[in-house]
């Protein structure tokens, strides 16, 4: 999981584009970067780290021009270094450079990887986005197609999740990939200035007079002379009738003032709450949320109850998101760096706790060792999200089904495991009523059912 972000024909364009990766850090937290177009050059900068860390203002003076495209990531295809970060550049002989950030995870990356290298084609990563940017400059370089024809050719080809921005000297394309796994949202400020981001809350900072979503398999360039779309047939490029939209981005991923795939992030999770609360009569003194993807969960929960809600943990938002983490003893230190409980709340208390999923099941576990040992009484988790039991081939970080501890154990023995003293999660039922158009979701990680392999 990562976010992208892109800005066309603004001065202050690095800037911006600070601005809009600094909102969807949320995304990811092991590096960033950020390719600026003077008209002349593409200049980059990638490193490790924070955006505040690597887009410090000293560090802008030197990314001037008016196109800017960026990156945060959390690694799942790559290991952790500056040449898995993102955006990938490519500068060719002829004179023209290519600079692509992308969002998401290619099924068939190894397959079409071989088939590039075996035309001459260089790889430096072992990055998803690198193999796109390759791809369609050697169809645009070595066939003499246009870029948007390149891009098509290159969605028949690759397979997988990808919502992409391309940026050359004079002009930026925005293309997703024909499921449309990803969210990706453009628009236009009130100079005329087009933006794009993996969210649209990167987008309300800039105030944009409209925005809105990028149809699957859709393909928009943006030049001096204004927008041009290639509404594609999705039918052309994939396998199933409808849109696979990861429905974990509502669960967990995506912040909860955007709005994706043509909803309230903020009032799914509020209504996942109300129906985890559907036939559960446990008696409990207050509704506790892990903060902060659980928030509106427990919020729902609560209020259908008539319960209390209250929170009792209390968040360090200076230490990044565990799940993203990409080593799990990273993960298991940071559980005690980011949550604390309030002191002589939890004493003698029955309550209810608030989660949004379960993946290994090491940090709620921690979570719940941290609560009794505050005087807790009982501890019933919910979790707002069916069992998760098979690996995301795109774009969450869980390989391989072994490290999944549903997949593995029964309800009861993952209850025993986490010392919970009742467990529940949310039914694949109740999470399609979560959502306006069920049928337009990927729920692989719950069912196995992969729209792409």
């Amino acid at each position: 999981m990562c976010g992208i972000f892109g800005i066309y024909n603004n001065t202050r364009a690095a800037e911006l584009a600070t601005l809009g990766l600094f909102a969807e850090q949320h995304r990811g937290q092991e590096s960033c970067g950020m390719a600026v177009n003077d008209g002349i050059t593409i200049k980059l900068r990638k490193k490790m780290g924070l955006v505040k860390e690597v887009f410090r203002p000293e560090k802008l003076i030197d990314l001037q021009g008016d196109i800017a495209i960026g990156h945060v990531r959390y690694p799942t295809r790559g290991g952790a270094s500056e040449y898995n970060a993102q955006p990938h550049l490519v500068e060719t002989l002829s004179g023209p450079s290519y600079a692509l950030t992308s969002n998401g995870d290619l099924v068939n990356y190894a397959e079409a990887r071989e088939v590039l290298e075996s035309k001459g084609v260089y790889f430096a990563s072992t990055n998803d986005g690198e193999l796109l940017l390759k791809y369609i400059v050697y169809e645009v370089e070595k066939r003499g197609t246009s870029i948007p024809e390149a891009i098509c050719r290159m969605m028949k080809y690759v397979k997988g999740a990808f919502s992409s921005v391309l940026a050359t000297k004079e002009e930026m394309f925005i293309f997703r990939d024909p499921y449309g796994f990803r969210p990706l949202t453009y628009g236009e400020l009130e100079n005329g200035s087009i933006v794009v981001a993996s969210e649209s809350c990167a987008l309300d900072i800039l105030f944009p007079r409209w925005q809105k979503e990028v149809l699957p398999a859709e393909i928009i360039t943006v030049s001096r002379n204004g927008i041009t779309t290639m509404k594609n047939d999705p039918m052309e490029y994939r396998s199933t009738a409808n849109d696979r939209h990861c429905i974990f981005e509502h669960i967990y991923f995506s912040r909860p003032d955007s709005y994706i795939f043509d909803e309230n992030v903020y009032l799914i999770r509020q209504r996942i709450g109300c129906l985890l609360a559907e036939d559960d009569d446990v008696k409990a003194d207050l509704v506790i949320p892990v903060p902060d993807s659980s928030n509106f969960m427990a919020m729902g929960y609560a209020k259908k109850r008539g319960l209390h809600f209250e929170l009792g943990l209390i968040r360090n938002h200076y230490v990044g998101r565990t799940f993203i983490k990409p080593e799990q003893t990273i993960r298991d230190e940071t559980v005690y760096q980011k949550f604390n409980p309030l002191p002589n709340f939890f004493q003698g208390k029955s309550i209810i706790l608030v989660d949004d999923s379960i993946v290994r099941g090491t940090t709620i576990r921690k979570i719940i060792k941290m609560i009794r040992n505050a005087g807790a009484g009982e501890i019933h988790l919910r979790i707002g999200s069916p069992p998760v039991k098979y690996s995301c081939y795109y774009g969450i970080d869980t390989p391989t089904s072994e490290e999944l501890i549903a997949n593995s154990k029964e309800i009861d023995e993952i209850r025993s495991y986490i010392n919970a003293d009742s467990l529940k999660y949310l039914s694949m039922e109740q999470l399609k009523r979560a959502v306006s158009k069920p049928e337009d979701y990927c729920y692989a990680c719950f069912n196995g059912d992969y729209p792409v392999r």
